[in-house]
């Protein structure tokens, strides 16, 4: 089996608690995209405006233009469009409801938990190499956003939808960026693997839903067994759309968290560029939550840094460099606080308008007014690339 000689050490200590997993995921780390990543062989020569114009029209479904589309591209959108056996758009409402119900909570998850660990590990690399965390950090981080409100919408992720469009864009975005990276002397394949493997997005997608749902139940959200394995399986179709092989697409919340175990113990431990974007990502949150006095800034990051202490744990925080707040007591108040809100808003319902949990949300995934486009980057730095 190849190996990235960084996975070397990490791969011991996965396959002394499940060999087959461990395995599965190394193997993983030198997988890229092969659909994904020949339409760009073939269509990224044309250009930034040709190739945009072209992933519109595919994007769109439009059957007469396509006929005149290369022939590639129009494989490629059928096989996008294929749904696969499990898929049960219907059983996704319960997940979408939970999600509405406890979107603010939602929000705090992502950035004080689920997204802080994805960058513990060596998907760290790329973003960092990139610089979009560092050039353009607020609107990358808006533009998460925008797809996770976009996937978590009623019909999002129907064929028309722009939840299926999103998750389609970042599979592009990710073949485009691996495409570049491979071309870039500041990546080193022997040691790393592929650029953007379906080891990390496979391994990402479990954060982003069963880590996310236990980050959620620590900050006092509630759900039933149902609406979390709705929300798992919105995740799931969105995993797929991006790419994601079936081979290390998990299949339910347990196969999730054990993916997210093996993977984590496969990768290295964090390096300086996991402990720069990280802390990024902590002092930026402010910013996206509107909050733009520097003493207020600092007071929020302050929190924030506490309350992501709390729910990744003292090892992760510490390889992180982050701050040594305590946290007794932290994830208690944040609870306490929810609470009073929630009751605040059962009463006064001018205040529960004012506090739109929907509308906050859309105004942190505001990218671009014009609506979404699908311009790649064009350049392996992201000051250097045109706007996408």
């Amino acid at each position: 089996m190849q190996m990235p000689s960084a996975y070397t050490k990490g791969y011991e200590s996965a396959r002394a608690l499940d060999p087959e997993r461990a395995r599965n995921y190394v193997a993983h780390t030198v997988i890229g995209d092969p659909e994904a990543d020949e339409l760009l062989e073939e269509l990224a020569p044309l250009g930034q405006e040709e190739l945009g114009r072209l992933i519109q029209i595919g994007m769109d479904g439009d059957e007469r233009a396509l006929r005149d589309a290369p022939a590639v591209l129009r494989a490629f959108f059928e096989s996008c469009a294929a749904p696969p056996d499990w898929l049960d758009l219907p059983g996704h409402m319960p997940g979408i409801r939970m999600y509405h119900r406890n979107s603010r909570l939602v929000l705090g998850a992502m950035v004080a938990g689920t997204l802080v660990e994805g960058f513990a590990t060596n998907i760290a690399k790329s973003f960092f190499i990139t610089g979009k965390v560092r050039d353009q950090g607020i609107r990358r981080l808006k533009q998460n956003n925008r797809h996770m409100v976009e996937i978590f919408l009623p019909g999002g992720l129907e064929r028309d939808g722009d939840g299926w469009k999103l998750s389609v864009r970042i599979r592009l975005v990710h073949a485009m960026v691996r495409r570049l990276l491979d071309g870039s002397e500041d990546w080193d394949q022997e040691a790393w693997g592929t650029p953007v493997s379906a080891a990390h997005t496979g391994f990402a997608i479990t954060a982003f839903s069963a880590r996310s749902l236990k980050h959620l139940k620590s900050l006092g959200a509630q759900f039933t067994d149902e609406e979390r394995a709705s929300f798992m399986q919105v995740w799931r179709y969105s995993g797929h759309l991006m790419g994601i092989p079936e081979t290390i697409l998990f299949r339910d919340e347990s196969d999730a968290l054990e993916t997210f175990k093996i993977g984590l113990a496969c990768e290295p431990e964090a390096g300086l560029e996991s402990v720069s974007l990280a802390n990024a990502l902590v002092n930026s949150s402010p910013l996206i939550a509107g909050v733009t006095d520097p003493a207020a800034r600092r007071k929020l990051a302050h929190y924030v840094y506490r309350v992501s202490r709390a729910l990744i744990g003292p090892q992760i925080a510490d390889q992180l460099m982050f701050p040594h707040y305590p946290t007794s007591g932290v994830l208690w108040w944040f609870r306490m606080q929810n609470r009073y809100d929630n009751c605040m808003n059962r009463l006064f319902k001018s205040r529960a308008r004012k506090n739109n949990k929907l509308s906050a949300m859309l105004d942190v995934a505001m990218v671009d007014e014009a609506g979404i486009n699908y311009r790649l980057p064009d350049h392996v730095y992201a000051e250097e690339s045109s706007r996408w």
